[in-house]
C-alpha cells in the first residue's frame, strides 16, 4: 500500500547541499515537515526559507553528525517543532580518493567519523522515537562503492561498506517492528561532495563514469518513502555491478578499474 507523506516529519542530515538539499525540496513538495541538519547555518536558513513556500514547516538545526548529542538534539527539535518524527534520512558524507599507501590515517578517521558514525548517531537517535511509536523509516544514503570497492578509494569504500553492514543488520533486527530500513546506492552525483573534499581534506579529484543529478536520487528516495524497499538503486544499471562482482569478481575488477578516481592539482 502506498503511504501518504503529507503531514509526516522527515529529518535529513547533510541537508545544506547536494542530495540532502534535493531530498528536502522533494519531501517538502509532498507536504512533509522538513527538519534540516548540517553544519552550515547560513545555507540551512536560506533553504528553510525557500521550503516554507511549499512546506507546512521547515526547521533548520545546525548540527554535526559526528556528535551524538547533536543528533539527539535534531530529533528532539523535530518532535518539539512538529510533534512527531517519521523518517530519518542519514545522508551526510565525505569522500577521499588515493592509493592505500597515500591515504593518511587522519583522513580515514575523518571518513569513518562522518560516513559511518554519523549514520550510526542519526539512526540511533531516531530509533528512540520510532520504538516508542511502533513505526518509522530509517534511510541510509550510501554509494554504489558500498557494494563494490573502487580502486584508489579503499578507505572511502570501506566506510560505505560499513554503513551498508550497519543498515542490513538493523533491517534484520527491526523486522516485524513496524520500522523500515532502506539503503540507497547512488552512483557519482552532481553535488558539492568534491568541493567539500577539497575544503576538509585538501584533495581534488576527477574521473569518468556514469553520473546522475542529485534530484534523481532524491526522487528515488521519495518513492521509497511511499513504498518502502530494502535497497534503492537510483541509476538503473548500477544494480548489475554487485551481481557481476559475485558471479565474476575478476571481470568485475577489470570493469571497475575504468572508473578509478585521479588527483587534480
Amino acid at each position: 500500500m502506498q503511504r501518504k507523506l503529507a503531514g509526516q516529519t522527515v529529518a535529513i542530515t547533510g541537508a545544506s547541499a547536494g542530495i540532502g538539499a534535493a531530498c528536502a525540496r522533494a519531501c517538502a513538495e509532498r507536504g512533509m515537515h522538513v527538519v534540516l541538519a548540517a553544519r552550515r547555518g547560513d545555507r540551512l536558513t536560506a533553504l528553510a526559507e525557500e521550503l516554507r513556500t511549499v512546506s507546512r514547516m521547515a526547521v533548520p538545526v545546525v548540527a554535526d553528525v559526528t556528535s551524538e548529542a547533536d543528533m539527539e538534539r535534531v530529533v528532539d527539535e523535530a518532535v518539539r517543532a512538529t510533534g512527531r518524527l517519521d523518517v530519518m534520512i542519514c545522508n551526510a558524507g565525505i569522500g577521499y580518493h588515493a592509493a592505500l599507501e597515500d591515504t593518511p590515517s587522519d583522513a580515514v578517521r575523518r571518513l569513518m567519523d562522518v560516513n559511518f558514525l554519523g549514520s550510526f548517531h542519526a539512526a540511533r537517535a531516531a530509533l528512540r522515537v520510532f520504538r516508542s511509536r511502533g513505526r518509522g523509516h530509517v534511510v541510509f544514503v550510501s554509494s554504489i562503492v558500498g557494494r563494490r570497492g573502487l580502486p584508489r578509494s579503499s578507505a572511502y569504500s570501506a566506510t560505505k561498506f560499513a554503513q551498508v553492514g550497519l543498515a542490513e543488520a538493523l533491517r534484520a533486527e527491526l523486522a516485524g517492528s513496524g520500522i523500515d530500513v532502506s539503503i540507497v546506492f547512488p552512483v557519482s552525483t552532481v553535488s558539492e561532495l568534491r568541493e567539500v573534499m577539497a575544503q576538509e581534506l585538501g584533495q581534488r579529484v576527477g574521473g569518468v563514469g556514469p553520473r546522475q543529478p542529485a534530484e534523481a536520487v532524491a526522487h528515488a528516495i521519495v518513492r521509497c518513502l511511499t513504498r518502502p524497499r530494502a535497497e534503492v538503486y537510483p541509476y538503473r544499471w548500477s544494480r548489475l555491478l554487485p551481481v557481476l562482482s559475485v558471479m565474476a569478481p575478476t571481470l568485475g575488477d577489470r570493469v571497475i578499474r575504468r572508473f578509478t578516481r585521479t588527483r587534480r592539482p
